[in-house]
C-alpha cells in the first residue's frame, strides 16, 4: 500500500518545512521511489487566490488550476512532477465540503462537529492522492506551528490516520528549532523538548526530530535530544542553515534522513540515489563565469516570497549559463520620469513583474519605455506584458490614452480589456482564467527560436486580456503577436523585431521553470542579459 509521512512543524513557523519536504522526497524519487507532496494550510481562505502577496507571498498556480500556496512550487522545482488541486487543502476547503454535505443530508440529522466530521474530512484528502496506486510515498506537510489552535484538528487527524494504517505505513517526521544563545554560548534543546512534549499531549509520538540549527548539533546534544524526546539516536537529524535552498537535500542525504524514513517504512532501500543532474546544477550555481545584474520592477518588492517563483527562475537559468544572475528588486511606485535613468540604466537587463490594481502602474510603463528605447533586454510578466502594450500604443502608435480597463473602465482606447467570460463574473476566488492553456507560436519568431517548437502550454493567472481591436495596429506598428491561443485567439506573446530582446507573455512562464528542466524564456532572456553586460564592458 501506498506509505504515508507527516511533517509537523515546532517552536517557531519558517524553519523550511517546505524545503524539507521536498527534500526528502528529491533522495526518495532518487532511489527509485514514486512520491508526491501535499500541503495542508490551516487558514479559513478556501485557497491564497483571494489574499494579498504581503500576507501570504506569491499564489503558485498549478496545470490544473488550482490556486495554491507557493510551497508547491517549491514541490515542483526540486521533483520535477505537477500538482493539482489535491495536493493543497485548506481548512477552509474542509470546512466547506463538509457544511456542503450536510446542506445535502449526508449525515442524517446528526450532530455535525469537528470530531468526528472535520477530521474525517481531513482524513479523506489525506488519502485521495494515494488511491488510485500511483504514488509510493505520499508526504504531507502541515501549516503552521504545533500548538496553533487552528491546525488542532490536522494534528488531531494524523493521529487518527496513523493509527488506522499502522506505524509501519505512516511517521511524523517534526521539525523544531535548536537555538544557539550567543551570550550562554550553546545551543539549547529545551525548545525542541516543549514543542514534542506538547505534540505528545495530543497523542503523537514523532519517529524523526529534523533539528534546526545555525551551528552543528554535536553528538551529546543528540544523545540528549533522543533520550528526552523519545527517539532512536539515527533519528535526530541536523538542518544546519545552507547558503542556498538546493543544497538542502545533499544536507538531508549526509544525515541519512532518506535511510532512516524507509527504515521506519520498512521499505526496501533499492539502490543508491542518483543525484548527477543535481550535482551538476550546483557545480554550475556555485562557480559562475559571469555575472549579471536584473532589474525586477514590481508593486511586491518589500517581500521576496512575493516573487517566489520569478527568483528562482532567475537561479535555475542563471545556472545553465554558467553566470551569477543578481536580481535587483525596484518598487515601480518609486519610478518617475526623472529618476528612471538612475534607476535602470546600469542594469544588465530588466523585468517587470506580475501584479493587479492600479497601484505602481505609471512606474511599469515608465520603465518599459526606458529600457525600450535604450536597447536593455526586457522581459514582461502578465501585467507586464499589457504595461508593455499600453506603453507602445502610447509612445509608438500614437494611442495617446492607450490603457486597461482594469486600471480605467470608461476608456475608449482600453488596448487591454477585460475578458469576455470574466465580465459576468461577480466571485473573486478562482473564477480567473486559471492552470494551462495551448499557445501556437509563429514561425520565425523570437518566441518560436526560444522554445524550439510551434506549439506550447503555459499557466495563466489572470483576468485581462489584449484587445483584438488594436492587433493590426500593433502588428503594421512593429509589435508582434508571436504567441495565439488557438481557440479564443487570445495574445498569449508579443515580441518586438528591431530590438536585442523584448519579449512579454501573458501566462506565467515561471510556473513551470525547474531544476531539470529551467524555462527557455528565462535561460534566453539571461543570455540576452549577459550579451548586453560584455557590450557594455
Amino acid at each position: 500500500m501506498t506509505k504515508y509521512i507527516f511533517v509537523t512543524g515546532g517552536v517557531t513557523s519558517s524553519l523550511g518545512k517546505g524545503i524539507i519536504s521536498a527534500s526528502l522526497a528529491k533522495l526518495l524519487q532518487a532511489r527509485g521511489y514514486s512520491v508526491t507532496i501535499q500541503k495542508f494550510d490551516p487558514y479559513i481562505n478556501i485557497d491564497p487566490g483571494t489574499l494579498n502577496p504581503y500576507e501570504h507571498g506569491e499564489c503558485y498556480v498549478t496545470e490544473d488550476g488550482a490556486e495554491t500556496d507557493l510551497d508547491l512550487g517549491h514541490y515542483e522545482r526540486f521533483l520535477n512532477v505537477p500538482t493539482s488541486q489535491a495536493n493543497n487543502i485548506t481548512t477552509g476547503r474542509i470546512y466547506q465540503n463538509v457544511i456542503n454535505k450536510e446542506r445535502e443530508g449526508a449525515y442524517l440529522g446528526k450532530t455535525v462537529q469537528v470530531v468526528p466530521h472535520i477530521t474525517d474530512e481531513i482524513k479523506r484528502n489525506m488519502a485521495l492522492l494515494g488511491q488510485n496506486g500511483e504514488y509510493d510515498i505520499i508526504i504531507t506537510e502541515l501549516g503552521g506551528t504545533v500548538g496553533d489552535i487552528e491546525s488542532l484538528p490536522f494534528v488531531e487527524a494524523v493521529r487518527q490516520f496513523k493509527w488506522e494504517v499502522g506505524s509501519s505505513n505512516a511517521i511524523v517526521i517534526h521539525l523544531t528549532l535548536v537555538p544557539f544563545l550567543a551570550a550562554a554560548g550553546e545551543l539549547k534543546t529545551k525548545p525542541t523538548q516543549h514543542s514534542v512534549k506538547m505534540l505528545l499531549e495530543y497523542g503523537i509520538q514523532p519517529d524523526i526530530l529534523v533539528c534546526r540549527t545555525e551551528h552543528h548539533i554535536s553528538q551529546d546534544l543528540r544523545k540528549k535530544i533522543a533520550l528526552f524526546c523519545n527517539v532512536n539516536l539515527n533519528a535526530v537529524v541536523e538542518s544546519i542553515d545552507a547558503k542556498t535552498i538546493y543544497d538542502v537535500p545533499l544536507l538531508m542525504l549526509k544525515e541519512q534522513l532518506d535511510r532512516t524514513v524507509l527504515s521506519k517504512l520498512k521499505l526496501p532501500l533499492k539502490n543508491e540515489p542518483n543525484l548527477d543532474n543535481w550535482k551538476d546544477f550546483l557545480g554550475r550555481l556555485k562557480n559562475p563565469t559571469s555575472e549579471i545584474r536584473i532589474g525586477l520592477v514590481g508593486k511586491y518588492v518589500e517581500l521576496p516570497d512575493a516573487y517566489k517563483s520569478i527568483t528562482e527562475s532567475f537561479i535555475h537559468a542563471g545556472a545553465q549559463n554558467e553566470c551569477k544572475v543578481r536580481v535587483e528588486c525596484i518598487h515601480s511606485e518609486s519610478i518617475t520620469p526623472e529618476n528612471v535613468q538612475s534607476k535602470l540604466a546600469n542594469l544588465d537587463g530588466v523585468l517587470v513583474a506580475p501584479g493587479f490594481g492600479n497601484r505602481g502602474i505609471e512606474g511599469k510603463i515608465i520603465s518599459i519605455q526606458f529600457i525600450r528605447e535604450n536597447n536593455i533586454p526586457f522581459f514582461g510578466i502578465c501585467l507586464g506584458m499589457q504595461c508593455a502594450v499600453i506603453e507602445y500604443g502610447r509612445n509608438v502608435l500614437g494611442i495617446k490614452n492607450a490603457h486597461s480597463t482594469e486600471m480605467d473602465q470608461e476608456e475608449e482606447d482600453a488596448v487591454i480589456s477585460m475578458m469576455e467570460d470574466q465580465k459576468k463574473i461577480t466571485l473573486k476566488g478562482g473564477t480567473m482564467r486559471l492552470g494551462s492553456y495551448v499557445c501556437e507560436l509563429k514561425k520565425g519568431s523570437k518566441a518560436a527560436n526560444i522554445y524550439g517548437k510551434s506549439k506550447i502550454n503555459e499557466r495563466h493567472r489572470h483576468r485581462y486580456e489584449f484587445n483584438n481591436k488594436f492587433l493590426k495596429q500593433y502588428e503594421d506598428g512593429g509589435m508582434i503577436a508571436s504567441g495565439i491561443n488557438p481557440d479564443n485567439n487570445l495574445v498569449e506573446i508579443v515580441e518586438l523585431k528591431n530590438h536585442p530582446f523584448f519579449v512579454a507573455a501573458q501566462f506565467h512562464p515561471e510556473l513551470k521553470s525547474t531544476v531539470a528542466n529551467p524555462h527557455p524564456l528565462f535561460v534566453k532572456f539571461v543570455a540576452a542579459c549577459l550579451e548586453n553586460a560584455k557590450k557594455k564592458n
